[in-house]
């Protein structure tokens, strides 16, 4: 609406003033990615249901949690594309990227590898179904989820996207990874769409405060007090220890 009235403004000189010039615009809230936690994630990975493809779908749950692909991105996985220590995928617009596998993504890879059987439909696809297919997308959504439901973390909303989020998190929150890095990682074109994977957790907001220089500054008063709240404790444990003995 702004941008009409600037035209009718400047281009067709119908209007001496924009109305909407001094109009402030609402800010755009944007949501926090919903993740899982480090704990969930690792009781994602190791309540996996032991069936004949187990192999292939805890390295599809790997790769999405160690290295925050797109659906898209994983299926379209070739055996080529894996050279040592790097896997090549093609992401929006087809545009190509490299990203570094850890030791838990080479360690599945290796070991799906040894009981993938080859298919002569799609020879060159890194994960097939049962008929020798390329896995489709909703064929690998049905895996998260089936995998979710084992950890008791489905109906959550939680689906393969997620999983990409929660790898952005877990890098940035755990790893340190500078978010220009992740920007690189994530395939994304701009940096403000990495972005909102810096949301800060409670934890951080609470180190962040103890990390004040001024933290530890309390008035005389109340110190003291302190000091013998904490020895008040202290005598009740020895007390404790010598009745339990």
């Amino acid at each position: 609406m702004r941008s009409f009235y600037k035209y009718l403004v400047s281009k067709t000189q119908l209007l001496e003033e924009n109305p909407l010039e001094m109009l402030e615009m609402p800010s755009i809230k944007h949501a926090v990615p919903r993740f899982l936690s480090l704990d969930e994630s690792l009781d994602l990975l190791r309540n996996l249901p032991q069936g004949k493809n187990y192999e292939r779908d805890y390295c599809i749950l790997t790769l999405f949690l160690n290295c925050g692909m797109r659906l898209s991105e994983l299926c379209g996985i070739n055996m080529q594309d894996i050279r040592e220590n790097t896997l090549r995928l093609l992401g929006k617009g087809n545009k190509e990227r490299i990203v570094y596998l850890n030791d838990a993504c080479l360690a599945a890879i290796e070991r799906y590898k040894k009981v993938r059987s080859p298919s002569p439909k799609e020879p060159n696809a890194l994960f097939i179904s049962g008929q020798g297919q390329r896995l489709s997308p909703r064929r690998v959504e049905q895996i998260v989820q089936n995998g979710l439901s084992s950890s008791n973390l489905d109906g959550r909303g939680y689906s393969p996207h997620k999983l990409r989020h929660t790898a952005a998190t877990l890098m940035y929150q755990h790893g340190g990874v500078d978010i220009r890095v992740l920007k690189e990682i994530l395939g994304h074109a701009n940096l403000s769409t990495t972005e909102i994977y810096t949301h800060v957790s409670d934890k951080q907001l609470e180190r962040a405060s103890s990390l004040s220089p001024l933290a530890h500054e309390i008035e005389k008063g109340q110190r003291q007090k302190m000091q013998e709240q904490l020895t008040a404790i202290q005598e009740k444990k020895k007390k404790k220890a010598g009745v339990d003995s």
